[in-house]
Formats: C-alpha cells, structure tokens, sequence
C-alpha cells in the first residue's frame, strides 16, 4: 500500500465520523474497517527510522505513567484504580479484537488465566499501594529490575538455568539497590516498606513474564492478556470492596479524570500500539533498549513536574540499576523459549 493509499484510508475514516446515511451502526463499521486498514498499513510500510521514534515515544508514555497513577491515588484508592483501568483495558480490547479473542475462550485457558492473573495482580497491586508513599521516578528504577529478575524465574519455572552475564547483573543490579537504599550522609541501609514492596512488585511481574512467555506458546497471546486484565480486575474488585472504602466525589476532579484518561487510552492503548508497530520494524536487541529508557523517562518528568530530589547515591544507584537492565536485555533473547509469538496489542505499562 503506498502513501497515498494511506492517506486515503485515513480519509475515509473521518467521512465515517461525519455520516453518509447509514446511520450510528454504520458509521461505527465504516470507522473500524477503516482504521483496520490504516493499521495494517502502518504495520506493513513503516521506515526503520520513524519506528524507532515510536519506540521512544512508547517508552516516555510509560515512564509518565508513574506520575499520572500518583496524581490518580492522590484521590482513588490503589485497588478501585486499577480495578478501573483493568476494565477499561478489557473494554479496549473487546471493542477493537472480539473476533480474535472471543473464539479463542475455551475451558483450557483458565489456568494458564488464573496463573498469569494472579502474578499480575500481586504485581499492580504492590506496584500502586507502595506508589502513595514512594516517589514516581525511584519506583521506576526499582521496578524495572525486572529485567534482572525474569532470567531467574524462568530458572525457578522451568529448570532453564541463567546465563553468567545474567549472574553478573543481578550483583551489578543489587549494588544499584543498595546505593538507593544508602541514607543521605551516611553508611548505613534504609529500605522503607515502599521500597520492599516495589521490589516485590518486580518479582512478581518477572514470573508473570516468565508464566506469559511460556502459556504464549500453546494459546492466543491476545486472549491470554485479555484474561489476564479480567483476572486481574476481578481480584482488584474483590480487594477493593472488602478492604478500601467506597467511591467519593473526589474521584471526579478534573486532575484525577484526565489522569486516569492517560492511564487508559496514553499508557495503555497507545503505547502498546507504538509497541508493536515499532517490534515489526526494528531488531528486537535495539527495540529491548530503546524500551528499557522508560525509567529514565520517569525520573526525568518525576524531577521537571513533581519536584523530586535525586541524592547523588540514588543517581549512582540509578546507573547501576539501568546498566544491570541493558545486560540483560541485550542477551536475555538467548533465554527466551522459542518461538516469539508476532507482535500484538495485548498488556498494559
């Protein structure tokens, strides 16, 4: 499909939204069609150059995540938030994938779901809770030492033993946590509860990634995240009702709405969709480290817009942690159970 081809399904896309007679339900399948079109095309005739960019893109839309869910806890509970934003990811993926997933629904999958659910919940739900009380941009590094972790669970899993350079950059990793974890003018250690939980939360998601990458290979990848999502949501509802207190008003503030909004449509929809197109068109060792600038994107804005101060261990520490992640991905590939499944819209920054 040529340029110009493109444009014309663009085009044709907003003659939908105007109307041409065939009424709300038409207009909607001329839209979707449309924008179908429009995705394949992207997908198919990208330059390398710009794909890179969108993997860019992708990675600072994740790393201001952080900021927007602690402006959105500032108001919602950890549990009703994610809760929400779970649903809203199931709804996206409905709306734009039914064909592809509904099918793909049997009895068989709901262990993998229960599984790969349940580590993505303990995942977002520590992840959140320590988020109110920790900085955006320090979540982020000690988060991202999931990249570290996950050569490890899959050892735990199964049985395939890490590399040395894995070895090496969990200690690389370690010394990083441990500069975080120096108190200011001191020698000593301070880990806060936050800090424990935000490493639990890596933890958590680096088996989930391990449980994916596996359970990916027998069942549809896209049904296997959107159950995921409804896990996931289920156990935030369940947890939310029983142990947060109910919706307020407050929920409905302009900073809290457009927060969430990002979360949804920014960090979730967007950035995948940026994701994906980007792994079709750029080697996945370079694609692996233009993603790994999520933390370093989240730092950054974290410093701009929350005011954050970065102690000079805390930075050392922060290198340490980013170069550990950078030694892992460029050989992590070499772990991964083959074969990758082809890129898809399917999980959440």
């Amino acid at each position: 499909m040529s340029f110009h081809s493109g444009v014309r399904v663009v085009k044709g896309g907003m003659r939908a939204l105007h109307g041409d007679g065939t009424g709300m339900g038409g207009r909607f399948r001329m839209l979707r069609a449309g924008f179908g079109k429009l995705y394949r095309y992207v997908t198919l005739s990208f330059p390398p150059s710009l794909a890179r960019i969108l993997l860019l893109c992708c990675a600072a839309l994740w790393g201001g995540s952080y900021l927007m869910a602690k402006v959105a806890i500032s108001a919602i509970s950890p549990q009703w938030l994610m809760f929400l934003r779970m649903s809203g990811a199931c709804l996206l993926m409905l709306a734009a994938f039914h064909k592809r997933i509904l099918p793909h629904l049997k009895p068989s999958v709901i262990l993998p779901s229960l599984a790969i659910g349940g580590t993505y919940y303990l995942h977002m739900c520590l992840q959140t809770i320590a988020l109110r009380d920790e900085e955006p941009g320090r979540s982020a590094f000690l988060t991202a030492s999931y990249c570290v972790l996950t050569p490890f669970a899959i050892w735990a899993i199964f049985r395939h033993r890490p590399r040395m350079v894995n070895i090496i950059a969990a200690l690389v990793c370690l010394v990083g946590v441990g500069f975080v974890a120096l108190k200011p003018g001191s020698a000593s250690l301070s880990l806060s509860g936050a800090d424990v939980m935000t490493l639990g939360c890596a933890l958590a998601y680096a088996f989930n990634l391990a449980l994916m990458a596996h359970f990916a290979r027998s069942f549809s990848p896209l049904s296997m995240t959107f159950m995921q999502f409804a896990v996931a949501g289920a156990c935030f509802l369940v947890g939310a009702l029983l142990t947060e207190p109910a919706p307020s008003a407050a929920w409905f503030r302009t900073p809290v709405i457009l927060s969430f909004l990002y979360l949804v449509l920014c960090a979730t929809f967007a950035a995948q969709i940026m994701q994906n197109v980007g792994l079709a068109h750029v080697a996945a060792g370079t694609a692996s480290i233009i993603l790994c600038t999520e933390s370093l994107f989240s730092v950054g804005f974290s410093a701009i817009f929350m005011g954050e101060r970065i102690t000079t261990t805390s930075l050392i520490g922060f290198v340490l942690i980013f170069s550990a992640i950078l030694l892992s991905v460029v050989h992590f590939g070499h772990r991964v159970p083959k074969p990758v499944p082809k890129p898809q819209v399917v999980s959440v920054s």
